[in-house]
């Protein structure tokens, strides 16, 4: 009889954690330390050397983050990952381990803010260009390929939130042109949406997010889906030449559908440093032994409110995909049938002004520019997280002045409702 495989909760409690073989202790212990006594001088050498695995200096790998890693790779259904200071890290370190000066990549005008401005402003220190495609419109990725393209990257759920991303059209898109996909899954997570079945090759996070889900700690994920062929591929010399910190290894023949987590290690935290703190990761492992519940009963409580909002006089429209008649309400019921997640936008009638107001009149609404939190929350974009844009590029982004992003908590929902009514009443 053929081996069962674990559900995603049995995977999201148990993933990469056996008992502690000193202690018998059962919760992932916190290795709160700096580096690891070596057995000998030969065990030393092979561990530098990428002929053993094993544990150096907590700046490249730990024991508690080494849970973490196999447990987002499993529950994404990838071969390796790798643990990281923050999504931006995430981020930072895929294109490190893909792009060279002059390199292009091609992302989504539908993204975070925060990554916008990464992309468009601080790349340009390391000579890669970001071409700007459309993410309702996949032949737009297409059309922006060139020779210097190495990379797609996207967001499955859009922030600020509302949009459903047609990832198997772009991932076609992504294969003729023998690019990787890069498929950030913060909004989603696995739970709901798990993109290398649908044709992405890497997963980012910020695990800051819903994985670690308790507002309490920073950090990011790459997760490797072991589908890219790296091997005699010289537009990525990382993973396919000869690396003289190894004495010529290739890491894409020694490492096969598992290099691209090895390049980001070894070749990008080594000597980057955005390592993240074990006590950071057990905090984000805790908080993932809980994703299912918390995403069934976010995506149970963002339909309710945006079903609520939907009908209230001072609002001009609302963007959730749970919603039916909503544009993405299709693309939501093929790719995330679990729900739509946490995450909506809606404008308000009285625009930027009546944003402001709102958002300074929510009681039990926190007023911050995080998400995925226990706890509801609520921000205007235009006038922060989107800030640094311009008009143009926030209303493509979805932060026009009008906006405001909710990203609904687990408490009562008739309690938020309530909320929302009141502050609506006083920005009208």
């Amino acid at each position: 009889m053929a081996e069962k495989e674990p559900g995603f909760e049995t995977l999201a409690i148990h993933a990469g954690a056996q008992p502690d073989p000193t202690t018998g202790a059962r919760a992932t212990p916190i290795y709160q330390t700096t580096s690891f006594v070596f057995e000998d001088v030969d065990h030393a050498a092979s561990l530098f050397g990428l002929q053993a695995f094993g544990n150096i200096y907590s700046r490249i790998g730990n024991p508690t983050n080494a849970v973490l890693e196999e447990r987002v790779a499993a529950l994404e259904g990838g071969t390796a990952a790798l643990a990281l200071a923050s999504g931006h890290a995430a981020e930072f370190l895929t294109f490190h381990a893909l792009l060279q000066p002059g390199d292009e990549f091609i992302a989504a005008r539908q993204l975070y803010g925060g990554s916008v401005n990464q992309f468009g402003n601080s790349y340009k220190s390391f000579g890669w260009n970001v071409v700007w495609a459309d993410a309702d419109d996949p032949a737009s990725f297409e059309r922006a390929l060139s020779p210097k393209t190495k990379a797609i990257f996207i967001e499955s759920i859009a922030n600020p939130g509302g949009i459903i991303v047609d990832i198997e059209a772009i991932a076609a898109v992504a294969k003729k042109a023998k690019v990787p996909l890069i498929v950030d899954n913060t909004l989603a997570t696995p739970y709901l949406w798990r993109p290398f079945e649908h044709g992405a090759d890497i997963i980012v996070h910020s695990a800051t997010k819903f994985l670690g889900g308790h507002g309490n700690s920073i950090g990011g994920l790459i997760v490797d889906g072991g589908t890219f062929d790296w091997v005699g591929n010289p537009r990525y010399p990382l993973l396919s030449a000869p690396r003289p910190e190894y004495n010529g290894m290739v890491l894409g023949e020694t490492f096969g559908n598992f290099a691209f987590a090895i390049a980001t290690r070894v070749l990008g935290l080594r000597d980057l440093g955005p390592a993240l703190s074990p006590f950071n990761a057990f905090l984000i492992l805790t908080g993932i032994e809980t994703l299912g519940l918390r995403m069934q009963r976010h995506s149970e409580n963002a339909l309710a409110v945006a079903q609520h909002l939907a009908n209230h006089p001072a609002v001009a429209w609302v963007s959730y995909p749970g919603l039916p008649g909503d544009r993405y309400h299709a693309l939501a019921q093929r790719y995330v049938p679990r729900g739509a997640g946490a995450v909506m936008t809606f404008g308000l009638k009285g625009g930027y002004a009546a944003g402001v107001k709102l958002v300074s009149s929510l009681e039990l609404f926190s007023h911050l520019a995080n998400i995925g939190d226990t706890r509801s929350l609520v921000i205007h974009p235009a006038s922060t997280t989107h800030k640094q844009l311009t008009d143009e590029q926030k209303v493509a982004a979805g932060a026009g002045p009008e906006v405001v992003r909710l990203s609904v908590g687990i408490e009562d929902k008739d309690d938020l409702i309530a909320d929302l009514d009141q502050a609506l009443a006083t920005s009208a």
